[in-house]
């Protein structure tokens, strides 16, 4: 399937096909996964990214910061992004009906376009709980439903971005038994950077849970990682992980080594599945990896006669 998608791609995407032709990279030449060409995700900044001729449904855009120019992923069938959304949380999780979900994604819902806003929602409603829901800025009304639901014993969910998360830990000391906090990852701009450590560390006292999950997904791609604990990522079997040397974008590292963060995501079936992004981290024998940090500002390196 992985090699079926190359080909398509590459015949039908035009920014994918001019970008392994620049690579002298041809279908006749992929071999093994390791041969195909992965697109540095700042394209998707400077370019439309499509793989059919589809009238678009969907425009998700980055966050970015201010005075920076936002990714663009267009989706010509929201059913796939849905597909897979769905059945990864599935295979991690078990039936969305068993939890109530609460949503505290402030930036996000402050702005159109959000991949990570469509996805909650869709989570919310298909919980199938009334308790179920987002939250903005008011954090009383939310901490008051955390506890009594935790109280009455039922399964919660919080999805959060971290600062926001860390705000509410700051208004009250809580003591969570069925409640999963799920970090997404992003101060945006609100609090200092920290390392997952100590991020964790804090929230864990704070909410008083054992571990943390986290959530690896963003808006280039349809499919999400998931972490139940230390920062370690699982991914759903149509999405794989590898890490190209930092010194040599176009090389791929055995499992292991530290490295630049490639994605193969074939839920990206209309746009690009191939994708190198600006993470940094490390894959293991078992196929699980973690993120630990971020290239700098400048293009990936090794990737200048890429820009067209």
């Amino acid at each position: 399937m992985t090699f079926q998608i190359f080909k398509h791609q590459f015949e039908n995407n035009r920014t994918y096909r001019s970008f392994c032709d620049l690579l002298y990279k041809h279908p006749s030449d992929i071999k093994r996964i390791e041969d195909i060409p992965f697109l540095p995700i700042e394209f998707f900044k400077s370019h439309e990214i499509l793989s059919n001729n589809n009238a678009i449904q969907e425009t998700f855009t980055s966050s970015g910061t201010t005075g920076s120019t936002p990714s663009k992923h267009h989706v010509t069938d929201i059913s796939v992004y849905e597909k897979s959304y769905r059945r990864g949380f599935e295979y991690f999780y078990g039936n969305i009906e068993n939890y109530v979900v609460l949503a505290l994604l402030p930036n996000y819902l402050e702005r159109k376009g959000s991949s990570l806003v469509y996805m909650a929602n869709d989570l919310i409603q298909r919980s199938n709980h009334a308790e179920s829901g987002f939250y903005l800025d008011n954090l009383t009304a939310l901490t008051q439903k955390l506890i009594k639901l935790d109280q009455e014993g039922k399964k919660v969910l919080l999805i959060g971005v971290s600062f926001a998360l860390l705000d509410l830990i700051e208004t009250t000391q809580f003591s969570l038994k069925n409640t999963i906090i799920m970090e997404t990852g992003g101060m945006k701009g609100r609090r200092k950077e920290m390392i997952r450590t100590e991020l964790h560390q804090l929230l864990c006292n704070g909410f008083g849970v054992a571990e943390i999950h986290s959530e690896y997904g963003m808006t280039e791609l349809l499919s999400q990682g998931y972490s139940n604990g230390n920062g370690i990522f699982k991914t759903p079997p149509w999405m794989k992980i590898l890490t190209r040397d930092p010194e040599d974008a176009l090389t791929i590292q055995t499992n292991g080594k530290s490295g630049g963060i490639n994605v193969i995501d074939l839920a990206n079936i209309n746009s690009c599945s191939f994708i190198a992004t600006q993470d940094l981290g490390k894959v293991y024998a078992d196929e699980t990896f973690e993120i630990i940090g971020r290239f700098d500002h400048s293009d990936i390196r090794g990737c200048n006669l890429m820009v067209f």
